[in-house]
């Protein structure tokens, strides 16, 4: 179910949540599959996740959420969409807001912010 996450395998993971598959199911590293679709850069399967009930705000075992590793990875379709569904930019450590501060990344700043 990770590499699906990881490569974005949309269909498989969304029926396989439908037939009782957590959907904040993790890794060993704490990962869960809406971070590991969101840090691969995969907007439909972080729809899709967060559909079947993923939690937005979750953190792994570094304490990173899926909105951090969508800024870092400058998704804004990712990014949107996680804020759509209600991720908190202030959550974890680092934040998504301290993220795209300690790279430098205004546009992905400006999403946090609502801009």
């Amino acid at each position: 179910m990770f590499d699906l996450a990881r490569s974005g395998g949309t269909g498989e993971l969304a029926a396989n949540t439908a037939a009782g598959l957590p959907a904040n199911l993790t890794n060993d590293k704490g990962d869960t599959l809406l971070i590991l679709a969101a840090y691969h850069n995969h907007p439909d399967t972080v729809a899709a996740l967060l559909e079947s009930g993923a939690d937005p705000d979750r953190v792994n075992d570094r304490g990173q959420t899926a909105l951090s590793a969508a800024v870092f990875r400058q998704n804004p379709d990712t990014v949107r969409a996680l804020l759509k569904a209600g991720a908190d930019p202030g959550a974890g450590k680092p934040t998504a807001v301290e993220t795209a501060a300690f790279f430098d990344l205004p546009e992905m700043a400006a999403l946090l912010r609502g801009e």
